[in-house]
């Protein structure tokens, strides 16, 4: 029996897109998203927000379309659909982090950084802009870093 572990995630984008091209002719597209879950402090009536940063990648075959990382910039609202993972890593103090991550398959940018910045009708009408299909592609645990 199959399963299906995936999620669904909106938020501003954190840091401008970074393109890493890996072995094997891969390019990895980088970027932090921000979800802020917002509540009202019962006790003192404050309206507090807790920020939880999730690090997505789009995966992308050498020579694919990867017009989309004009449009990752800072600020920019997007929809992040994929396969959720945690990462953890020991920093120079010797503390152990975790990080979420998500793996992204399809990548909807839902409103850019300014209304100036319009995407263009043919980036609209090119679904594998905003897809990363790497269906056939098995990931090594280096393709993670």
């Amino acid at each position: 029996m199959a399963t299906i572990f995936e999620t669904r995630l909106i938020g501003n984008i954190g840091k401008d897109a970074v393109v890493r091209t890996m072995e094997r002719g891969i390019i990895a597209i980088n970027f932090p998203v921000a979800h802020n879950k917002n509540w009202k402090d019962k006790r003192t009536g404050e309206v507090k927000t807790k920020t939880t940063w999730v690090n997505c990648t789009i995966w992308k075959r050498e020579g694919a379309n990867v017009r989309i990382i004009d449009f990752l910039n800072r600020g920019t609202l997007v929809e992040v659909i994929g396969s959720p993972f945690a990462k953890g890593y020991m920093q120079e103090d010797g503390s152990i982090r975790t990080e979420i991550r998500l793996n992204a398959s399809k990548t909807n940018i839902l409103r850019p950084v300014s209304k100036d910045d319009d995407l263009p009708y043919e980036l609209l009408n090119d679904e594998s802009a905003f897809e990363s299909t790497l269906d056939d592609y098995s990931m090594d645990d280096e393709d993670y870093n």
